[in-house]
């Protein structure tokens, strides 16, 4: 018997008994939908990370008081006894860091944006430098940027998201109107192209005016976060980020051999962060769902030896007309992995519609792997096979003369 053939009865058996086959297939389709599913979000989040990480480019690097991720109360304690870095540091790094291709500052709060008699509340509020915007590879989309007489001066204009042009002023130019953030008057000289969203939040609500405008009303306490773009990754960002170091620890009076006594991150040092954080929750739902495919294979097994017994007397006729050992064996082998195979594609076609139903709902980025659908067809195919082998090969051992006897 050729390997079509025994396709073909395989197939024949399985819609001879639909019900049954449906029921077997429960186990496998939850634990590869759910493999499928998480591995789906995990592939969106981590692309949606590593394309907003470096949409300030992968040659550019941050220095902050303290770590963008806190792991414990203590890491904690110890960032908040550090000094805040200041616009001197900014200054310093940006007059004296030779091998720093651009270097500029942010801060920011949340607070309330007023237009006539619209408001936008939890608005972001970003105090820039003049050249944050091209840093951050943020382009205007309608009027022009910061200049350095805007920083110098503390001029009370301000570049917006759409979110606020939207919202507040939906007809008419918004260029040149005056609005007001946190009760102080700000002239709107440009309008920053669509980000669109990020887990259901939009990245185009905000304000951004000059740094020393933002201190005027917010006050000097807070620390300064320090961006630096060296121009291009390898050599270039280690001496850049290198020199960086010894400046700022020449200002803070870093003692020789003692840490830092602020976070140098690079784009990278975040994205491997979060690889290494999203992997250990993969890694933990995928051994979860293989629980669930261990038990769709047992199911398929004590199946397949339901169905052994029940044919007993077909096999017996096969193998008395001429049917051999491996015959036999590969029927049922081939019967167990489609329908193990089989629960594996419907389980991959659930778990990419979970996952894109979730994005649907709640904004949270997926991204189908083709890797992880060939994963997925290659276990669970595998997983029928394994189960499959004891039923199959005590099918095929049966004794012709004794399978003859058995009752129909």
């Amino acid at each position: 018997m050729n390997f079509k053939e025994a396709m073909k009865m395989a197939l024949q058996s399985l819609w001879a008994n639909k019900l049954r086959s449906i029921l077997t297939l429960i186990g496998v389709v939850i634990g590869v939908s759910s493999v499928i599913a998480v591995m789906t979000l995990t592939n969106g989040v981590n692309k949606f990370v590593a394309t907003k990480v470096y949409g300030y480019g992968a040659d550019v690097f941050t220095l902050t008081k303290q770590s963008p991720v806190i792991f414990s109360y203590e890491q904690w304690q110890k960032y908040q006894k550090r000094k805040k870095l200041t616009l001197d540091d900014y200054k310093a790094i940006a007059t004296q860091c030779h091998t720093c291709q651009s270097v500029g500052a942010l801060l920011n709060n949340s607070g309330k944006v007023v237009y006539g008699n619209h408001s936008s509340n939890n608005t972001d509020i970003r105090g820039w430098t003049w050249n944050m915007p091209q840093i951050s590879n943020i382009n205007i989309a309608l009027g022009r940027s910061f200049v350095p007489a805007d920083q110098d001066y503390g001029t009370r204009v301000a570049i917006v998201g759409y979110d606020i042009v939207d919202n507040l002023m939906p007809n008419g130019d918004p260029l040149g109107k005056e609005i007001r953030v946190d009760g102080e008057p700000y002239t709107i000289i440009g309008v920053g192209e669509r980000q669109g969203k990020t887990l259901g939040a939009s990245q185009d609500n905000y304000v951004a005016v000059p740094i020393t405008a933002f201190q005027h009303t917010y006050g000097t306490n807070d620390s300064v976060d320090i961006y630096v773009k060296a121009g291009a990754v390898g050599p270039v960002l280690e001496t850049a980020s290198d020199e960086a170091r010894v400046l700022l620890r020449s200002r803070r009076h870093d003692a020789p051999g003692a840490e830092d006594s602020f976070e140098l991150s690079t784009n990278e040092t975040f994205v491997g962060l979060w690889k290494s954080i999203s992997s250990t929750f993969l890694f933990v739902v995928i051994g979860v769902a293989s629980i669930s495919l261990v038990v769709g294979g047992i199911v398929i097994m004590n199946i397949m030896l339901v169905s052994v017994t029940e044919r007993t007397r077909e096999i017996g006729v096969r193998k008395a007309l001429g049917a051999r050992y491996r015959d036999i064996l590969l029927q049922f082998l081939i019967e167990s992995g489609t329908m193990s195979l089989l629960g594996g594609i419907l389980g991959i076609v659930a778990g990419a519609g979970v996952a894109q139903l979730v994005t649907l709902l709640v904004g949270f980025p997926s991204e189908v792997s083709i890797l992880s659908v060939l994963l997925a067809v290659i276990v669970s195919g595998s997983i029928g096979v394994f189960f499959g082998v004891y039923p199959a090969r005590r099918a095929a051992m049966l004794d012709p003369i004794v399978a003859l006897r058995s009752e129909m």
